[in-house]
């Protein structure tokens, strides 16, 4: 690995859990032997800067002062863009429940809670979790508001719009689409949710803003990121969240049902390899991460699904986007192209299951490609 990978990787281990040991890249001194723009930089790929800023602060090494500067900057940004979203959050959740539309919050600022400084977490999307009669009650009511609305996937019931400057995101299921199997046994955890009534709450100002109680969002926020694994873009920030989250929640959380639902989901061997990968490279301490194993071949796994991270960036950041000036059908075939090259890849890790979702992936491509969307 180059030193501003392993700079990154090391800076959010301390970021992540306060571990303020003096680092060291390649037998050299940390500071000396690493470029820290590159490594700033790295990190906005990753859409992690707040979380290495905190790992600098824990350092006894520090980047150029200029930079230092920049880099503060940056994260007060991200500050106030957190606290300007909260805000949006909690006023229009208010409006929701006084039109009798009530919502659970996923993803995003319920996982912040989870991290030593929320306001420092890269924030995205507001995402609300609603039940069906709630969708449709929060589709009528939202769309009123909405200076825009994206087109419906009706199998994932999910669509997207813009309020004021914030994208909103309504889901009426958490369904992957990677395969059958797996979208059964997430419904049945969306289930837990609705009818089962597990929930939590975080209070946001004066706002009781509810979330899927902790045994389903583990699910939820390993699904998401295994989802996005498999279909291209899959950045740092998404595993740390699943990361802090096992960790606030490591005394609570029901061992066996999480061990049942993953040989539901069909996803264990997922787990084991992205469980080593917290250890080994961010750090997550072994007694927190359920089914961890240090036989090597995780780790071996570990080492490949780093790589690929490292490459893609979060969200498929670094991907060559060159050919979106191209016409609409060159771009499906470009797109196929890389389906195609993620599957060699991915089969080296998880050769199994890379050939039982691909097949889903390409009809949902091809059928996206057929409706122009």
């Amino acid at each position: 690995m180059i030193n501003k990978q392993q700079a990154l990787l090391e800076l959010v281990r301390a970021g992540l859990w306060a571990n303020s040991y003096e680092f060291h890249v390649s037998g050299f001194k940390f500071q000396e032997s690493v470029d820290w723009e590159k490594v700033f930089l790295l990190a906005e790929e990753q859409s992690t800067i707040g979380v290495v800023l905190a790992g600098i602060e824990h350092s006894k090494v520090k980047p150029p002062q200029e930079l230092l500067l920049q880099w503060i900057g940056e994260v007060q940004m991200l500050e106030q863009q957190n606290k300007e979203m909260n805000q949006f959050i909690a006023v229009l959740i208010e409006k929701m429940r006084n039109a009798d539309i009530y919502t659970l919050l996923v993803k995003g600022q319920g996982i912040a809670q989870c991290y030593e400084r929320p306001l420092w977490r890269a924030c995205g999307d507001v995402d609300f979790f609603l039940s069906d009669s709630n969708y449709e009650k929060a589709k009528a009511f939202l769309k009123t508001l909405a200076s825009s609305v994206e087109t419906e996937y009706d199998y994932k019931k999910h669509l997207g719009m813009t309020i004021d400057q914030w994208v909103v995101e309504l889901h009426g299921s958490l369904r992957c689409g990677l395969s059958v199997r797996m979208d059964k046994a997430i419904d049945r955890i969306q289930d837990d949710v609705f009818f089962g009534g597990n929930v939590r709450s975080w209070s946001n100002g004066k706002t009781q803003v509810f979330l899927p109680g902790v045994d389903c969002d583990v699910m939820f926020v390993f699904t998401h990121f295994i989802k996005h694994f498999y279909t291209g873009g899959l950045g740092l920030r998404q595993i740390c969240d699943w990361c802090r989250l096992l960790w606030t929640y490591k005394d609570s959380l029901n061992q066996e049902l999480l061990k049942s639902r993953l040989r539901e989901l069909g996803l264990t061997t997922e787990w084991k390899a992205f469980g080593a990968f917290a250890v080994d490279y961010l750090g997550m301490p072994k007694e927190a991460m359920p089914l961890y194993s240090s036989e090597r071949k995780w780790s071996r796994k570990a080492d490949r699904i780093c790589a690929f991270i490292m490459e893609v960036g979060n969200f498929g950041h670094n991907r060559d986007n060159s050919y979106d000036k191209y016409p609409y059908f060159v771009r499906k075939a470009f797109s196929m192209g890389r389906r195609f090259g993620d599957l060699i890849r991915h089969a080296r890790i998880f050769p199994l299951d890379s050939l039982r979702f691909f097949p889903k992936i390409m009809y949902d491509g091809l059928r996206s490609a057929a409706r122009g969307e």
